[in-house]
């Protein structure tokens, strides 16, 4: 398949072009933030409010996004097209600093895009352990952007639950609160009743997040936003997470638990799969 397009400056550029120098802000002070779309089987579902995001996340932390959350939904469309029909891709809008002292200069904010192929998994499912590693708090980290300076933190996370033998990790809050995987949403069912830990400004809340959340509820389930103890993930019959990379995965094993891909988790998949290509009654209106 054709390698990533990086639209920069006006133009198209194919693979991975040298942007950032090792003056450049971003390299060296981390004024970078990112938002992540997919396209793939011909649809790019919620892609205007991934591109929004972006800009929001960029204007949070003290840049001046130079491209609006449309003209960026343009272009990723625009680079859609440089693809297969059907193409699984992950599109990366950020935007980044090129100058500043310690804190950037929003005047030097500039924009990039990239469309990366990169498949879909199988719904297969993954293991995940309990992380000693916790997020930070609203007043600790910028927390409520999409910052690349908050993922080496989840990448310690994983690292550490890979030696364990773990493909992912569960980080709980400062408080002991489960908060989310390293890189996803967290969804748990107990009896029928689907729980999500509340929104306390830790974590982002995932758009994959609030599409699932708001379909489950529309199909009829029970579903609770509230803090959940780790505790409560060893009760769990069903694990399963949400995010923009592979949408909903179930949770085989957790800790020293196994689970099944359950009936909750392979209904929200559906009901995501069915949203995504338009396919969802009359009822669910979104």
């Amino acid at each position: 398949m054709t390698q990533a397009w990086t639209y920069v400056d006006g133009e198209w550029l194919e693979g991975n072009p040298p942007i950032l120098g090792p003056l450049t802000h971003a390299t060296w002070l981390s004024s970078i933030v990112f938002d992540g779309a997919r396209a793939f089987e011909g649809v790019a579902p919620d892609l205007d409010r991934h591109c929004q995001r972006c800009v929001d996340s960029a204007i949070r932390m003290g840049m001046r996004p130079t491209v609006d959350a449309a003209e960026i939904e343009r272009l990723a469309r625009e680079g859609i097209k440089r693809f297969p029909e059907d193409a699984a891709l992950y599109i990366r809008p950020v935007f980044f600093c090129d100058d500043g002292w310690v804190a950037a200069d929003p005047d030097t904010t500039r924009f990039m895009l990239t469309l990366d192929p990169m498949q879909m998994k199988e719904p297969g499912g993954f293991t995940a352990c309990l992380s000693s590693y916790r997020r930070p708090a609203p007043d600790q980290a910028p927390v409520d952007c999409k910052a690349s300076c908050l993922y080496p933190l989840a990448g310690r996370a994983l690292r550490e639950a890979s030696a364990r033998g773990f493909d992912n990790a569960v980080l709980c809050d400062p408080w002991g609160n489960v908060a989310e995987f390293a890189t996803a949403n967290l969804f748990m069912v107990r009896d029928g009743v689907v729980s999500t830990p509340a929104v306390n400004g830790t974590f982002l809340n995932g758009v994959t997040r609030q599409r699932v959340l708001a379909l489950l509820r529309l199909d009829g389930g029970v579903v609770l936003e509230r803090e959940i103890e780790p505790e409560d993930l060893l009760e769990a019959d069903e694990i399963f997470s949400t995010g923009n990379h592979q949408k909903v995965m179930p949770v085989r094993r957790f800790e020293d638990r196994e689970l099944i891909y359950g009936p909750v988790a392979r209904r929200a998949r559906e009901l995501y799969w069915d949203y995504a290509h338009g396919r969802l009654p009359d009822g669910f209106r979104m």
